[in-house]
């Protein structure tokens, strides 16, 4: 089955145009729903994939009708490749049942490796940068050492339980016990 996905971001927009590409590229079945594209959940969509079977092929008017990111857009075709599920984009002119579409696809999936891994060598340099100039990264500690000290002393009171002293000093429990152990209690 060739089936296809619409979307539009607001209920005033009009998805028909998208409908009517989806019916000349031959789809079976539509599914489409209006909601913006920065929503993790899109009901339709995951419907859409659910319903998609070995042999199928999913069809969408533009690649930003389907994915939020490059990083998005490559989980789902890669999960459809896996499933052994076609993908066809009208606009860009993309089809992964044929090999110039593969191919595209694998470039595209390329580049979205190369941003990750571009950010994470800033991200790196950028630490070891601050690190260089005296400065931690993370955030500040939840308890401070006075906090972390007045609460070793109230477990020093064997009544006392570690969940009493994480309420009252307004932490959970988690918390209370890192602090402690950062602390060498």
């Amino acid at each position: 089955m060739i089936i296809g996905y619409a979307r539009v971001s607001t209920h005033d927009q009009d998805p028909q145009l998208q409908l009517d590409a989806l019916s000349e590229a031959g789809c079976d079945q539509v599914f489409q729903e209006k909601i913006t594209g920065t929503q993790r959940e899109r009901p339709e969509l995951n419907a859409c994939l659910r319903s998609l079977r070995k042999g199928d092929t999913l069809v969408v008017w533009k690649l930003d009708r389907l994915a939020r990111s490059l990083k998005d857009l490559v989980t789902i075709i890669s999960d459809l490749e896996e499933r052994g599920v076609g993908f066809r984009s009208i606009t860009e002119a993309i089809d992964t049942t044929s090999s110039t579409g593969r191919l595209v696809f694998h470039i595209f999936g390329a580049l979205a490796e190369f941003e990750r891994n571009l950010i994470r060598e800033r991200t790196v340099a950028g630490l070891k940068a601050a690190r260089a100039r005296g400065r931690k990264g993370g955030r500040k500690p939840a308890l401070s050492r006075a906090d972390v000290r007045r609460a070793a002393a109230m477990l020093a009171d064997p009544t006392m339980t570690k969940t009493e002293v994480a309420r009252y000093l307004g932490v959970s429990r988690v918390t209370l016990n890192t602090s402690l152990n950062r602390e060498g209690y």
